[in-house]
């Protein structure tokens, strides 16, 4: 959750102004700022519930979806926080972790800022979404994890989709991590739940790239991972 916060702090700063604000007005405006205090605390509460509670970053529950992998790649578009859990639980696996982050198509300032934080790790290897630099057909799997909303243009996203799908062998998978946007994350986020993608937009996406559905678990009502075999 401090992570979120740190990306994220502009947005928490004007909550905090607005709040201060509302709360120096007479009675009975004041309570205008119960529901602002009440949404950035549901907001930093779902926050910490799915990134510092939930089974998420364990990654064992990706075995349960999908066989171990002997070759497999991580895509990230600004920020990789999977690829040392991975390495640790798949230790005779081949990993190769693609850095898709593009200052020209990621220009969310949370974005940028949690690339300076984090900068990729050592091994990463620059990639475009629409030019993936593996082999036709020699992954076993690829983990895609809350990255492939920070592509804002359709086309870009089913580009990398399609290029997923190009990457795995026949019968390799996908694994995507996301949060789907419902009323959970409706509830949870607000109007920053407009950032994310309703789940049927993933489902679209994985036709489209002739990739089919092969099983889905929930980290929390908020995250949900999609498996899509190839």
């Amino acid at each position: 959750m401090i992570h979120m916060v740190r990306f994220n702090w502009p947005k928490y700063l004007v909550a905090a102004v607005l709040l201060v604000a509302a709360a120096a007005l007479p009675w009975p405006w004041r309570l205008l700022a119960v529901p602002g205090a009440a949404g950035v605390a549901v907001s930093l509460a779902a926050t910490w519930w799915v990134y510092d509670r939930s089974r998420l970053y364990e990654w064992r529950w990706a075995l349960d979806l999908v066989p171990p992998p002997r070759r497999y790649a991580v895509i990230s578009t600004g920020l990789d926080e999977i690829s040392p859990a991975l390495r640790g639980l798949l230790p005779d696996a081949e990993p190769t972790v693609l850095d898709c982050f593009d200052p020209v198509i990621m220009t969310e300032g949370s974005v940028r800022r949690a690339r300076r934080l984090h900068p990729p790790p050592a091994g990463a290897v620059p990639a475009g979404v629409t030019a993936l630099p593996v082999a036709d057909g020699g992954q076993d799997a690829v983990f895609l994890a809350f990255a492939a909303h920070e592509l804002r243009v359709p086309a870009q996203r089913a580009a990398l989709f399609a290029e997923v799908a190009r990457a795995l062998r026949p019968g390799g998978h996908l694994v995507l991590v996301e949060h789907c946007r419902g009323a959970a994350t409706v509830a949870a986020y607000g109007p920053g739940a407009w950032h994310f993608y309703p789940r049927r937009e993933w489902l679209g996406l994985a036709r489209g790239a002739r990739l089919t559905l092969a099983g889905e678990t929930t980290m929390t009502p908020l995250v949900r991972a999609l498996v899509f075999r190839r």
